[in-house]
């Protein structure tokens, strides 16, 4: 059995234990992760019963998925993709149906009208993402890859960066780079932020040029094989000042911190805690404006979450982000982002390959 087949019947596995037979998949990542359809959300629907599943999308796809789809799963070929939704679902026999949660009011209301009466059907909140937490064997090696992929680029970066580029030069020459080592696209624009603009956590890159005595940041992630890298690290150009300079050791012991204690069975909650405790005790609590983490994957940004609020737990299989950061405005800001995978019996950094001590760029 195939990875996609494996994945298939864990949905329906969990489909059982909600009491649904049926689910309507229309999230683009979700496709992806069970059948392995690149199109995207808005270009068709997967329907999963009990028992059988089915991909229903439109001619522009039949040549590349027609005899490539999972064993069990049907290809459909239709404009309407609801229309032949409902009728794969009375053909399946379904009388329960879920979908997802986010699924736009106006298809909420079209498979509304669509579905005969005896039907029901209730949205179903996460059901996919909850697997997709917990990567299988090839979308740990795909992750591998990602990582590998901006270790080398960022690195081959390092060497290359002078004072006088500016940041947009910066982020087109990571581009390059990670293009070069089997980067297939950026799964977000690409964050340069130097001087008073590193304190910016989310500063997009300007014309502005790399001056002695800033720091720098650079967050990241390209995607290899479908699955993203997140990485970032800051950097300094010349002498910078010496509560820059202090800042930057106290998020980098924060980032080890967290990721010394990453094992399954943790609160996410406890990582998050362990991380904020640490950079509030050395004063700058204040500075600390975000969470700790995230889950990375077919998107940038997905479960487990690792935040105060959160109610997650940490499981092998997790790929989590641990990405610490304080930010002095009108000053300067760091930050230090790892991709940590979770194994049975603790964790491995997969960007390990990337320094985390200051670099000093003259």
């Amino acid at each position: 059995m195939g990875y996609y087949e494996k994945r298939i019947k864990k949905l329906q596995a969990l489909l059982k234990k909600l009491d649904l037979q049926g689910l309507v998949v229309a999230n683009g990542s979700n496709m992806r992760y069970l059948t392995g359809f690149t199109g995207g959300t808005g270009d068709g629907l997967v329907l999963v019963s009990l028992a059988d599943a089915a991909l229903i999308t439109d001619a522009r796809y039949e040549n590349e998925y027609v005899d490539a789809l999972p064993e069990g799963v049907s290809f459909q070929v239709t404009r309407d993709y609801y229309g032949e939704a409902v009728k794969q679902a009375v053909a399946f026999g379904i009388e329960k149906l879920g979908f997802e949660a986010d699924l736009p009011f106006a298809n909420y209301e079209l498979l509304d009208d669509l579905l005969p009466a005896n039907i029901s059907f209730d949205a179903v909140p996460g059901a996919v993402e909850a697997l997709r937490e917990v990567k299988d064997e090839a979308e740990v090696a795909a992750l591998r890859k990602a990582a590998e992929a901006s270790t080398k680029a960022f690195n081959q970066l390092m060497t290359e960066i002078k004072a006088g580029w500016t940041e947009k030069q910066v982020a087109d020459r990571l581009d390059v780079l990670q293009k070069q080592y089997g980067g297939e696209k950026p799964s977000f624009d690409t964050i340069v932020a130097s001087g008073a603009r590193s304190a910016m956590a989310h500063g997009t890159a300007t014309d502005k040029k790399l001056e002695k005595g800033d720091l720098v940041t650079i967050d990241f992630g390209y995607y290899v094989d479908g699955y993203t890298s997140d990485v970032t690290r800051t950097f300094a150009i010349g002498e910078i000042d010496p509560e820059l300079a202090k800042i930057y050791a106290i998020v980098k012991q924060a980032n080890e911190d967290g990721i010394d204690v990453i094992k399954p069975g943790l609160s996410t909650a406890e990582v998050d805690k362990v991380v904020r405790d640490y950079i509030t005790g050395e004063g700058y609590g204040d500075y600390y404006i975000h969470s700790t983490g995230h889950g990375a994957g077919l998107d940038i940004h997905e479960g487990p979450y690792l935040s105060a609020r959160s109610s997650d737990e940490v499981q092998a299989g997790n790929l989590l982000t641990i990405e610490p950061g304080i930010y002095l405005a009108g000053k300067g800001g760091v930050r230090i982002e790892d991709d940590v995978l979770v194994t049975e019996n603790g964790h491995e950094v997969l960007t390990a390959g990337i320094s985390k001590d200051l670099i000093t760029i003259d």
